[in-house]
């Protein structure tokens, strides 16, 4: 983002983003605190929340940190609370945090695996809508991030995959019972190299196949996932809801 002019499209909007410290969550938010929204970072690790805080602070954005578990309930219910408290309303709601805890097949992955993914993965983001539901001003946005792999899960990501594949219908569906006040959309990303992929994107060879099957022949970065998230934010999108759109630099994608 250094040296191009970000638009302002988000001002006077109170934006959340769950696992929002690092990689693509803490992209998304410092886009959306640039374009002059207040934005309540979150993840699981207090130390975390304040660097990230601080580090958007000292570039003008109105940032506030909440430590949130998306699994644990009470912290979802602090999320909401303490985010209306201090602004006394949602606008937007961006679901990123996300678990990939085996490269087992799925027909060896353990139980408890399979629990923890759908929890973190899919569950949670219901839950924490529930509670959220009540507060989201009219015209807000939800945002799921899914991934490329949702379209084709495959390999050590399959079942990650298949949770967000289930993202893909969740996002449909919301639309419907969310609407008209509410729109809900989800971006795919491609591979993008954050601390989250650095087991795919840190080997040499393991990158450059990953950059032949792109059309644009490079990887993602945090500040494209982050540009998309800003759109689907921003009233330029809002006649845009049911809808995923897919940042993969045109790797094959689509059910």
């Amino acid at each position: 983002m250094e040296g191009k002019k970000i638009a302002r499209r988000l001002e006077g909007k109170v934006a959340i983003v769950t696992a929002s410290t690092q990689g693509i969550g803490f992209g998304i938010i410092e886009r959306f605190g640039l374009e002059g929204a207040s934005v309540v970072v979150s993840s699981r690790k207090q130390a975390n929340v304040e660097e990230a805080v601080e580090k958007l602070k000292s570039k003008g954005i109105d940032a506030y940190g909440i430590v949130c578990h998306v699994s644990n309930a009470q912290h979802r219910r602090d999320l909401v609370e303490k985010t209306v408290q201090k602004y006394g309303k949602i606008d937007i709601i961006v679901c990123n945090a996300a678990a990939n805890p085996s490269t087992d097949p799925i027909l060896s992955t353990k139980e408890a695996v399979l629990d923890k993914l759908w929890e973190i993965n899919v569950k949670s983001s219901i839950l924490l809508l529930q509670d959220m539901a009540p507060h989201l001003e009219k015209g807000s946005s939800v945002i799921f991030i899914t991934s490329i792999a949702g379209f084709q899960p495959q390999g050590s990501m399959a079942m990650y995959g298949v949770t967000k594949t289930a993202l893909l219908g969740l996002t449909k569906a919301l639309a419907a019972e969310m609407g008209p006040d509410t729109r809900v959309n989800a971006i795919a990303p491609g591979f993008v190299p954050t601390h989250f992929a650095s087991f795919i994107t840190g080997n040499s060879q393991v990158r450059e196949s990953i950059e032949e099957k792109t059309l644009l022949n490079r990887l993602g970065t945090t500040g494209d996932m982050a540009a998309a998230a800003a759109f689907l934010a921003s009233d330029d999108s809002s006649y845009i809801t049911g809808e995923t759109l897919v940042v993969a630099g045109g790797m094959p994608s689509r059910l």
